[in-house]
């Protein structure tokens, strides 16, 4: 277990941020309805991050590659602790805002950043596992965090809550300095980032883009399945309340034991990394989480709606873990920060896209009807994914002894 020691001190140090980060989401919803009464103003903060991808993605990942990633990410999470500690300090709305708009842009550096060093830290046939508990880390988070602020907003404050996320970035950057250096040459590759750079880079990208064409296939396949039930995430809450008429205490309840089966799902997919392939974990999983939307807006009641979740969870942490696999398995390493920021820009521009267009077909026809359609595009495209990628004669790219 001596070759695990640093992969479970990134896991701790990222599922320590993500706990925060639960944490201060459900603080600073209500820090802001208690400010200004407004439910607008609180949805307001949820296209704050789609905007600071559209800002920083077209050029964050030509940064990426060019800089050392641990250090780059001990610098992202100690600057987004320090902004993040100001919020509880400013009254003004629009401030906020912009200070949110900076720490999300800051924070688009770390997701592929920590991509390339899982991928140059975590051996080959270690990947999956490694994913899958990462996976379980994000599933206690989404756990237990809400339940921790709950607690904290009733005895304590918000301001405390948004202060503790804080104190979680700074834990998770002395973490990440506990690691290794394993790009150390990173350092001599410097040059500016003008808009030549940026054009060199995104060629570089379109002509992997090209020659990876199974890759892009799957890649294609897996987001167009997964895209789409985050679209129809946006919808959960109102099916709940609206068609199956339950109680906002049936809604929770639904939530912790999805989290559950997520939790439980990624607690198994790590347990049976050695004896499962990894192209199961992808297309059956996938398949799996898109029938398990299916049946929860097909669903009549608390118990069949629940019974739904809890599947989609258990099997959405298989096709999460896989994929991750297989990304950091196939993208060079060296472009694997550029590929990572623009195909996040264009997920999050499909995943807006989606959503408007599900709402704007729910207030034409039935709420139900339309998710049920949604959810079964979803599948097809899942099925496609499972058929592309079970052929014998692709077995090759989904080895985890040697990188593809």
């Amino acid at each position: 277990m001596s070759s695990w020691k640093y992969p479970f001190l990134l896991i701790a140090g990222i599922g320590i941020s993500y706990l925060g980060s639960w944490i201060y989401l459900i603080a600073l919803n209500i820090s802001i309805l208690n400010m200004t009464g407004s439910a607008a103003a609180v949805a307001g903060l949820y296209i704050i991050r789609p905007i600071a991808i559209l800002l920083t993605n077209t050029w964050s990942g030509s940064v990426i590659d060019r800089v050392n990633k641990r250090k780059l990410m001990i610098w992202v999470d100690v600057a987004r602790g320090g902004l993040v500690f100001l919020i509880p300090f400013i009254d003004s709305l629009w401030v906020i805002y912009i200070l949110l708009l900076v720490i999300n842009m800051v924070g688009a550096f770390f997701g592929p950043s920590s991509s390339v060093y899982i991928t140059k830290l975590v051996p080959v046939s270690e990947r999956k596992r490694f994913n899958s508990l990462l996976s379980m880390t994000s599933s206690g988070a989404f756990l237990l965090g809400p339940a921790i602020a709950g607690f904290l907003i009733m005895y304590v404050s918000t301001d405390i809550c948004i202060m503790i996320n804080a104190v979680t970035f700074l834990v998770c950057a002395f973490f990440i300095f506990l690691l290794p250096d394993v790009d150390v040459k990173a350092e001599s590759v410097r040059e500016p980032i003008r808009l030549k750079t940026l054009m060199g880079d995104w060629k570089v990208v379109k002509d992997f883009s090209k020659k990876a064409r199974f890759f892009i296939t799957v890649y294609l396949l897996f987001q167009s399945a997964m895209l789409i039930g985050f679209a129809l995430d946006s919808q959960e809450v109102t099916f709940i309340k609206k068609v199956l008429e339950l109680t906002d205490r049936d809604y929770g309840l639904i939530v912790s034991l999805t989290g559950l089966g997520a939790l439980g799902g990624a607690f198994v997919s790590a347990l049976v990394a050695k004896k499962v392939p990894l192209k199961i974990y992808i297309g059956v999983g996938m398949l799996l989480t898109s029938v398990g939307y299916v049946a929860f807006y097909a669903s009549y009641d608390f118990l069949t709606a629940t019974t739904a979740f809890v599947f989609l969870g258990f099997f959405m942490a298989f096709a999460n873990a896989g994929y991750a696999t297989f990304f950091q398995n196939t993208v060079p390493v060296e472009i694997m920060g550029r590929f990572a920021s623009i195909a996040e820009m264009f997920q999050g521009m499909v995943q807006i896209a989606l959503t408007l267009i599900l709402g704007f077909a729910a207030e034409l026809f039935s709420l139900q009807f339309v998710c049920l359609v949604f959810s079964g595009v979803s599948t097809m495209f899942a099925m496609f994914l499972l058929i592309t990628i079970i052929r014998p004669s692709k077995a090759s790219y989904f080895s985890e002894e040697v990188s593809v």
